[in-house]
């Protein structure tokens, strides 16, 4: 059985890089348990319907994933729990980093004689601190769902999975239909979830209108910005409709 994790000292504050070597243990976890369990990274990527490309990024640490993703792995590996409660220690370390960094921003504010923003929600806020820019969509579109699915690098099936939704449902979002507010506050979720890197492609993917997305019929004009809009840009005036 893998050790448990070792807890960091967070006395002084959390850092970027306590996020990043607490996922890089973590992946370290994933990857003994995989190996007891006598599987390669495709066999249990075969296992739990994710890339094999995902796996090994999970392993060294470049991608938290998703808890889906953690629930699904415990238990082809047999864990008995064990991954699942390391991958929520470590989300609890982002939540508190976030927290600690929404804190010294609202003292900033204080000290410059500025009242301090209402929250806004959803806050999609990098985990990591890469700078990528936090992202709010307001409506999910055709548009918005095929950029996350391209975005995690995952085929209809696999992104299918990944929602716990069906391929027929994330085929009609993609093709014709916006989803409903209950599917929307899932699509939420699961960029909340995403790493900065997906976060960062998600939003490349939207803003290129010279490449627009294949299969994101909602008809709007090239030029037009998507609705996912950084919270930097909230207080643009924005073109009438």
């Amino acid at each position: 059985m893998a050790p448990v994790p070792r807890r960091f000292d967070t006395a002084g504050g959390i850092t970027p890089t306590d996020i990043a070597e607490a996922r890089k243990e973590l992946g370290r976890h994933l990857a003994q348990w995989r190996a007891a369990a006598g599987l390669r990274q495709v066999d249990l990527a075969k296992l739990i319907r994710y890339s094999r490309s995902q796996i090994a990024n999970v392993e060294i640490g470049r991608d938290h994933t998703t808890r889906v993703f953690w629930h699904n792995a415990d238990a082809a590996l047999d864990a008995r729990g064990a991954l699942l409660a390391m991958s929520d220690q470590v989300q609890a370390l982002v939540k508190d980093f976030q927290a600690q960094r929404d804190h010294a921003r609202d003292q900033r504010r204080q000290q410059a004689g500025t009242p301090s923003a209402p929250p806004i929600s959803p806050v999609l806020a990098c985990p990591a601190a890469c700078g990528c820019g936090p992202t709010v969509v307001g409506r999910w579109t055709t548009r918005e769902v095929r950029a996350l699915r391209e975005a995690l690098r995952m085929s209809l099936r696999a992104f299918s999975e990944h929602l716990d939704i069906t391929i027929a449902a994330v085929s009609r979002w993609e093709l014709r239909s916006t989803p409903a507010l209950d599917e929307q506050s899932v699509l939420d979720q699961a960029l909340t979830a995403a790493d900065s890197h997906v976060k960062a492609r998600f939003w490349l993917l939207l803003d290129n209108t010279e490449d627009p997305i294949p299969g994101a019929h909602d008809h709007r004009p090239a030029t037009r910005r998507p609705t996912a809009t950084p919270i930097h840009h909230a207080n643009r005036i924005r073109p009438a409709s």
